[in-house]
């Protein structure tokens, strides 16, 4: 096995503490301080580098998780189903590789597929029982969120 560059190390150490603070500031503090695109090219880039060193990868990097953490004071919900996050893509060339990607892990070319513009702002899931909304639920970690 290669020995992985302490260069390397040292840049996914930042990247995980920049993410960490980025998502504070996002989804805690709501008081962002980058733009939508620089946070996900850092994701990005750290997502990449622990698929290059999969030595590196680590159960709490941020590319393991979506959303941020419930917030107290509001009755925390387990989501029915785990509310996962989307891919971005920014280039002809990013979409055409996901679309190899994806053809490969199904073994064929997807069909039926249809792309619309992703707005990046609150997730909620809505439960509603005989018409009537009973429960809406931020999507927080992706695991658990708060009743709103």
């Amino acid at each position: 096995m290669v020995s992985v560059p302490a260069e390397v190390r040292e840049r996914v150490e930042a990247l995980r503490r920049e993410i960490r603070r980025h998502d504070r500031l996002y989804y805690v503090e709501a008081a962002p301080e980058i733009s939508d695109l620089e946070y996900d090219r850092l994701f990005a880039e750290l997502k990449r580098l622990e698929e290059e060193y999969p030595e590196l990868a680590a159960p709490d990097s941020p590319t393991h998780r979506v959303g941020g953490e419930p917030l107290p004071g509001l009755e925390q919900v387990r989501h029915v189903v785990p509310m996962l996050s989307l891919d971005n893509t920014y280039s002809r060339a990013e979409l055409e590789e996901w679309y190899a990607r994806t053809s490969r892990q199904l073994g064929h070319p997807p069909e039926g597929l249809t792309a619309e513009l992703k707005i990046d702002g609150i997730s909620i899931s809505l439960l509603y029982e005989d018409g009537a909304l009973v429960r809406a639920v931020t999507r927080g970690n992706g695991i658990v969120g708060d009743d709103v």
